[in-house]
């Protein structure tokens, strides 16, 4: 749904060449939450991330995280697993990709960290921009996204430092059906999405 007024215009992207935004090519972000669990923060806030995107971003939300089978590099070749290959192809045609997980016994979830480990044979996050929103409380969660980083780094992805951002999100900050609506949570939110994209619409010019 289309939202008006400030919010409107603090949630768009200037293109640098001639044309109304309209006319341009979307920005594709992929979302990934790294909880399994239902109606989980980091669940909320990718679905917000989503919600809050600007006008000429679509963001796809990753849903298959549970389906991937797991990692054996006796089986990273063709043909892969389906939603193995599925996974390689999301990201290869994104232009950025925005996570939020957790943190399980002071690191990165199992289930996260094999799909991060899918990605990394078929170079899918190579310069690709990425970021992520820490949700967890009192500063946590700083040994998984410590992981993250390593992965990431790893993996030849372009951490976008200014759309990396700890936004803290009590539970009780989400509803029965999984929605955030507190309005400084919500802005921090698209204030990631927005610095995501313009480091997307960057590279995507060319700039380094």
């Amino acid at each position: 749904m289309r939202r008006g007024g400030s919010l409107a215009a603090s949630l768009l992207i200037d293109y640098e060449d001639d044309g109304p935004v309209s006319e341009k090519a979307p920005l594709d972000i992929v979302l990934i939450s790294g909880s399994l669990r239902a109606r989980s923060v980091n669940g909320a806030v990718v679905a917000a991330a989503a919600q809050l995107a600007p006008f000429n971003v679509h963001a796809v939300v990753y849903r298959r995280l549970g389906e991937l089978p797991h990692f054996n590099p006796d089986h990273d070749r063709d043909p892969l697993p389906e939603t193995a290959a599925e996974l390689r192809a999301l990201l290869e045609g994104a232009d950025a990709a925005l996570f939020s997980t957790p943190e399980y016994a002071g690191s990165l979830p199992g289930s996260f960290k094999n799909l991060l480990d899918w990605t990394v044979g078929g170079a899918s996050l190579y310069r690709l921009p990425v970021a992520w929103i820490n949700p967890s409380a009192h500063g946590g969660a700083r040994d998984a996204h410590a992981a993250l980083r390593i992965v990431l780094d790893r993996a030849g992805a372009d951490v976008i430092e200014a759309a990396c951002m700890d936004i803290p999100v009590a539970r009780d900050a989400v509803d029965d059906d999984g929605v955030i609506a507190d309005d400084a949570i919500r802005s921090a939110i698209a204030g990631a999405m927005r610095e995501l994209a313009e480091a997307a619409l960057r590279r995507r010019g060319g700039e380094r």
